[in-house]
């Protein structure tokens, strides 16, 4: 083997090596589950810059995300899935939304098919469940927090690590 070819070999096994333990050191998805009750399970979640969420419909019904400011009302066009469809049962494709945000701080968001938001007194915005929609009294939204703080990234529930929660499948 030449010195260039050799090289350029060593080269390509370290970029491969650099590739594996960058791909190693990411942390794992932080899972949001939507299930029968028209509710996001997990409903505040942390998660580092970069660190991805992903929002898993295990609802026969579907949903949509949607990412607002809170001081203003307006809707982040980049949190926004139209129609995330729900999933008929065991056996079928679970569908999901991923997201990650680079950004520390909070990032509010609520489904536009059983919340709207309106302005509450005062110049703050949030979500509120939709009279004409069936369901729980509750509005569907939720919060996560973009953080480095160890003890938050911590403190996320033990369902936010499961993809598939067998117990809330279905509608």
């Amino acid at each position: 083997m030449t010195r260039p070819t050799m090289l350029a070999a060593m080269m390509a096994i370290s970029v491969v090596a650099g590739t594996a333990s960058a791909i190693a050191g990411a942390p794992a998805p932080v899972y949001i589950h939507m299930n029968g009750a028209n509710m996001f399970l997990e409903r505040l979640v942390f998660v580092s810059p970069g660190q991805k969420v992903v929002f898993v419909n295990e609802d026969t019904g579907p949903h949509a995300l949607q990412g607002y400011h809170p001081a203003t009302g307006a809707l982040d066009k980049r949190f926004y899935d139209p129609v995330l469809q729900g999933t008929p049962g065991k056996g079928h494709p679970v569908h999901s939304f991923t997201i990650s945000f680079r950004h520390q701080g909070p990032q509010f968001y609520f489904c536009a098919v059983h919340a709207m938001l309106m302005q509450a007194p005062g110049p703050v915005w949030t979500p509120k469940k939709r009279p004409t929609v069936h369901g729980f009294g509750t509005p569907m939204a939720g919060e996560i927090v973009v953080t480095t703080d160890k003890a938050l990234l911590a403190d996320n529930p033990k369902t936010a690590h499961e993809k598939i929660l067998a117990s809330y499948f279905g509608g």
